[in-house]
């Protein structure tokens, strides 16, 4: 496996002005039993914790490779993604044990789970004291319908962490701007995008949609991505992934708006670090203010989600 640190050589930014987030871009293979699959969830974690991360962001549907378990192979794809919903508690079990043993936020990219008749795309986030909050896949894609029969979900969260609040936007969830728009108002600085994408053009709509959600609402977006083949697992048979951290593009972040990013298709792990004052100072004083620029008086935003868009961390526990 190769591990890869771009961690920023600016001087130490202040303890609670600056976060650092870890993402994996994780190469999927074949398994011959579930213990492989902790273990390399294990290293990817354990290093990011090496790194001082605040966070490890994991890819959507990484899971996804226990498909390639000897009794899983080949299965059409509705049983396929049905055994792998089953596996949710042993799952959850092993990134939470994660999460408290090296003290650190996971991200969970997501896994398919059963709600009552549905089966939903949902990304679990792990808390170092145990605590586990599931956010929902809002918009589902025509494959993971056709094929996996998964249905959307309908809660957006803004969640507190000691560090900063945080939301999610599950791969094609980015492709739409009021979710990231509707995270911002509720005070979101930071929306993690894990995705699985199979070619260089459904990546480049989930990279280009994840820029345009960082210039347009003044916020840090750290997107990882899936990358190697399952030949035995029917819709992930390919993958083409670029890991990156985006950012507002003006005076003082990185050049074109990028913080970090990793090379196409290779598992690596990436490491950066972000300064949460500069979001508030753009926001404030840059270039351009889009925050304070809005047409309200123009552009009425209505939403009709239920009112627990703020998670604290005393709540939606799992």
């Amino acid at each position: 496996m190769i591990v890869r640190s771009e961690i920023s050589s600016s001087p130490p930014l202040d303890a609670l002005e600056r976060v650092r987030v870890a993402m994996v871009q994780y190469g999927v293979r074949r398994l011959d039993a579930f213990e492989q699959f902790s273990a390399r969830v294990e290293y990817f974690v354990d290093a990011a914790r090496d790194h001082g991360a605040d966070f490890v962001l994991f890819p959507e549907y990484f899971s996804a490779e226990l498909l390639s378990l000897p009794q899983l192979r080949r299965l059409p794809a509705g049983d396929g993604i049905l055994k792998l919903a089953k596996m949710e508690s042993i799952y959850l079990k092993l990134l939470s044990d994660l999460a408290q043993r090296f003290r650190i936020h996971i991200i969970g990219g997501g896994h398919p789970m059963k709600r009552g008749e549905n089966l939903q795309n949902m990304c679990a986030v792990f808390f170092p004291d145990g605590r586990t909050i599931l956010q929902p896949k809002l918009h589902i894609t025509p494959w993971e319908q056709r094929s996996w029969h998964i249905q959307g979900g309908s809660d957006l969260l803004a969640i507190q962490t000691p560090k900063v609040t945080i939301g999610i936007n599950i791969c094609y969830d980015v492709e739409f701007p009021e979710v990231a728009r509707y995270l911002a108002s509720q005070g979101v600085d930071l929306i993690f995008v894990p995705y699985c994408t199979d070619t260089r053009e459904a990546y480049h709509r989930v990279r280009y949609c994840a820029q345009a959600r960082a210039i347009e609402n003044q916020v840090y977006v750290v997107s990882a991505g899936v990358t190697g083949n399952l030949t035995d697992v029917p819709n992930m048979n390919t993958h083409y992934a670029r890991s990156a951290v985006f950012s507002p593009c003006d005076f003082g972040f990185g050049r074109d708006g990028i913080e970090a990013e990793t090379d196409p298709n290779h598992e690596t792990l990436l490491v950066a670090d972000l300064d949460l004052g500069k979001l508030r100072r753009a926001r404030q004083h840059g270039t351009v203010t889009p925050v304070l620029n809005r047409r309200t008086d123009l552009f009425d935003f209505q939403t009709h989600l239920v009112p627990i868009s703020t998670v604290p961390s005393s709540r939606h526990n799992h």
